[in-house]
């Protein structure tokens, strides 16, 4: 995969009908999902059967599973992501009938033509800061657009189109996607190198950042002041002149945020009015209460009620696969994260732990990617070594082929160097059977990764349900 380098948006009348290659895709279901509501004719295929298909069929799509030419009809463009490889059957097809091909984030910047655009952006917590924005929003009485990398746990929505004209979406950054919005309000949540397969250096994965937030669209930028890599970013951004507010755990922040009993006192500086409240969340760790002080930040920015953006942020429930509870079966409790960065992994391991109660944290993590799996195996192992017992599984490849000598073995020896209880377990079906036995009545099981690992969880729940009779 490498870089896409923006281009014109096409004007929304240009697009009445689309077909998405992939469509079963967290971020394309989200794209299709906007036009859906503005009553576009959409068509798409994925690899499988998924829920997600169900809901774009419900919505009016023409869903295919597997990908065949004939799919490929008269359509205004055909939607691609990053990972759709060259010789795909549909793509194929769509050049060669001459149909415009949209990259994903093309599509999507088509999507929020004459909106004021949020735009959040950093390597970790787009999602829940994105979701908590829109619940934010909602609860001051805007209707917004959006598009989000998963679906809010409170109403089963990833994607809407909204009767006001403010359009909030996750900016992803992997692949320079963040770059073709048309951005005013950019937040980043923070700046922790990744995906050097496409940006190959740190360096130059900071720049990016820079370029995003420098947009000439972009009228305020929104960052964590406590993050480094962020906080670099804003000091360059404020010595060229833009406007910059900060937020953090601490002092000295533009909203600064402290341990206030069971919730959190939060302090405004002069930048946003000079006042001071409370808040309470739902959801678990440092790092929810950090995107939830950029939400406030953006209702602030954009003039809605403190009260109404607050009470909005403590009824949020989550996003789907971020420390999602999945249930309990014969006393054992299971958790699906999402995490596959070591930043990542070390909260997830830190929420873990203080939510494990008196037995232990089992940890079932499945790297993702090779190229990242070779850059980070050791900052695995040292994160994962905090749990009681952790599971390693074999590389999730998504669209990579492998790297002759990367496999998930290499996190596994690097958990054991690290001091941690560690088993390698390769085949998924084989570490449903491992796990069954190991995880203990009491005992907290989270399983880890942005691949198939999420189906370990459902698959022991079942199985322990079914041994308990339950």
């Amino acid at each position: 995969m490498t870089l896409i380098t923006p281009m014109p948006t096409p004007r929304l009348a240009d697009l009445a009908s689309l077909h998405f290659i992939a469509i079963g895709g967290a971020g394309m279901s989200g794209v299709a999902q906007g036009f859906l509501g503005l009553g576009a004719k959409v068509s798409g295929s994925d690899q499988q059967e998924s829920a997600v298909l169900d809901q774009l069929r419900s919505a009016g799509a023409t869903c295919w599973v597997g990908h065949d030419a004939s799919h490929v009809g008269a359509v205004d463009a055909v939607v691609v992501s990053s990972a759709i490889p060259l010789d795909n059957v549909e793509l194929v097809e769509a050049r060669r009938l001459g149909i415009p091909v949209l990259h994903r984030s093309v599509a999507l910047a088509a999507l929020m033509q004459d909106q004021q655009v949020v735009s959040i952006a950093g390597t970790h917590g787009k999602t829940t800061t994105t979701a908590m924005t829109v619940s934010a929003l909602r609860s001051a009485g805007l209707d917004p657009s959006f598009v989000i990398g998963a679906p809010m746990l409170a109403d089963g929505l990833s994607a809407h189109i909204g009767s006001d004209n403010t359009f909030v979406i996750e900016a992803d950054e992997s692949d320079g996607s963040f770059l073709q919005y048309p951005t005013q309000v950019a937040v980043v949540t923070n700046v922790d190198p990744d995906h050097l397969d496409n940006w190959l250096t740190p360096q130059h994965y900071a720049d990016g950042f820079e370029q995003f937030a420098s947009a000439e669209s972009v009228e305020v930028l929104i960052v964590d002041g406590a993050d480094l890599g962020a906080a670099r970013l804003a000091d360059r951004l404020r010595a060229a002149g833009r406007r910059v507010l900060t937020y953090g755990i601490g002092s000295g922040f533009d909203l600064s945020a402290a341990i206030d009993g069971d919730g959190w006192q939060l302090t405004a500086g002069p930048e946003l009015d000079s006042w001071s409240d409370r808040l309470s969340l739902a959801v678990p760790g440092s790092h929810n209460l950090r995107d939830a002080l950029a939400a406030v930040v953006v209702g602030q920015v954009l003039g809605l009620d403190r009260s109404a953006c607050l009470a909005g942020l403590a009824a949020f429930l989550g996003t789907a696969r971020r420390f999602q509870s999945l249930g309990s079966a014969g006393g054992r409790r299971v958790v699906d994260d999402y995490a596959h960065h070591p930043t990542e992994v070390h909260q997830a391991i830190a929420t873990g732990l203080a939510s494990r109660g008196s037995g232990r944290l089992v940890v079932a993590f499945q790297p993702h990617l090779f190229s990242r799996t070779q850059i980070f195996a050791d900052s695995f192992g040292a994160e994962l070594a905090g749990a009681d017992l952790v599971l390693v599984l074999d590389v999730y490849p998504a669209r990579e082929a492998p790297i002759p000598g990367v496999s998930g073995q290499m996190v596994a020896d690097a958990v054991r160097a690290h001091g941690g209880q560690v088993i390698y377990e390769a085949s998924l079906s084989q570490a449903v059977s491992v796990l069954a036995d190991e995880v203990k009545p009491g005992d907290l099981l989270m399983t880890v990764g942005a691949g198939s690992v999420t189906t370990l969880g459902p698959a022991l729940l079942d199985r322990w349900r079914h041994n308990h009779g339950q």
